[in-house]
């Protein structure tokens, strides 16, 4: 049986930049958009929206630069792979926007916040894979458990 392949510093580093580069559209965007919004209950119910959506991306996005900045000090040697594992888990996702109110975003904002909730899911699909390493799969547990079974059993 063939080992998976692992997460390597290379991987890290190039979903680091593009964390970055992301993170920081997000803010530049949000922050243009401060008066957004105009006036009347649609204009309301945008406002609410934009606040919402930008609070998801930011932490969203912080979530995920979090997740690799604990990666790439484990491949610099600073943390160990036990820290890593302990400390170093990545939260949950935030919400995914439901189509009406992201309808009520600006489309740049709209594909902004889209390309948020892809890029994370990357980091969770990563993350999952990285993890799963550590359990133990059923079939070794029931081996132990056979040759537990065994070594008492006489």
């Amino acid at each position: 049986m063939s080992k998976p392949a692992t997460i390597s510093p290379s991987i890290i580093e190039a979903l680091y930049e593009d964390a970055l580069l992301l993170a920081d559209e997000a803010r530049a965007c949000f922050d243009q958009e401060e008066g957004f919004g105009g006036v009347g209950e649609h204009a309301s119910a945008a406002r609410v929206a934009m606040s919402c959506e930008a609070l998801r991306t930011t932490t969203r996005m912080m979530h995920a630069i979090a997740w690799l900045l604990n990666q790439r000090a484990h491949f610099a040697g600073e943390i160990s792979e036990f820290q890593l594992r302990h400390h170093g888990r990545l939260p949950p996702a935030q919400p995914v926007p439901s189509r009406e109110q992201l309808a009520l975003l600006p489309p740049y904002i709209a594909d902004l916040v889209d390309r948020s909730v892809h890029f994370y899911a990357r980091i969770e699909r990563l993350d999952r894979a990285w993890r799963k390493g550590f359990e133990l799969q059923p079939a070794a547990v029931h081996r132990l458990r056979e040759r537990l079974g065994y070594a008492f059993a006489r």
